[in-house]
């Protein structure tokens, strides 16, 4: 079984992933890390003329021991770098194969990210877009960074989010939009245990309908 996950920045999509892998026993991959990791490999050349190229190649040569430091990964300053190098379309052709590889292994995986059931698993047996408004996302993301005992600029922090969502919904390369036939779970509102809950049961209900169509 193959479950896509998508949804913009701090809407609960990697919490929520994580929550499904565990409950259905599947490996999980959060593959806003892939981006991070490169956007972090080409911090010090992020306002130079070879940005992008550097980011093309870090990209290629990207290993999996630089997902290790989920900290600096999660870090704000990941986040806006993550977006910058997603725009480039040869980063998302070298991250493709990476991604696809883990969705097809035996037994399935849950994916989450921006374009999983768009690009990376359209054919995912069940796909979900989670979506918060911009208010509660900035909360989240606030709350995480004080944990870490990090001063947070809450005021900052929510442009920021502004700032990606417009990034990621202008970016030609991408699928920051809800594939037509994923399941809209909307966790405003929601603690992580009831969207987990919702998560699960929209899981179970759609393999249940397919099951009933063969």
């Amino acid at each position: 079984m193959i479950i896509a996950v998508d949804g913009p920045a701090a809407s609960g999509k990697g919490t929520l992933a994580e929550g499904l892998a565990r409950h259905y026993r599947l490996p999980h991959l959060d593959t806003g890390l892939l981006y991070r990791a490169v956007g972090l490999a080409v911090a010090d050349r992020e306002d130079g003329p070879d940005f992008e190229p550097a980011a093309i190649a870090a990209a290629q040569g990207l290993d999996p021991a630089q997902l290790a430091d989920r900290d600096a990964l999660t870090s704000a300053e990941a986040g806006v770098l993550a977006s910058k190098v997603a725009v480039i379309g040869p980063v998302r052709a070298a991250l493709f194969d990476f991604q696809r590889s883990f969705a097809l292994q035996p037994g399935g995986a849950v994916l989450d990210g921006r374009d999983i059931g768009t690009k990376i698993c359209p054919d995912a047996d069940v796909k979900l877009f989670i979506q918060a408004d911009s208010k509660a996302r900035m909360e989240r993301r606030a709350r995480q960074l004080e944990k870490r005992g990090l001063v947070v600029d809450r005021y900052a922090l929510y442009h920021q989010i502004e700032a990606r969502d417009a990034r990621d919904m202008l970016n030609p390369n991408g699928g920051f939009y809800k594939a037509a036939d994923a399941h809209l779970l909307d966790t405003t509102l929601l603690d992580i245990e009831a969207a987990l809950r919702a998560a699960i049961e929209i899981v179970d209900r759609t393999m249940a309908l397919k099951a009933g169509d063969r």
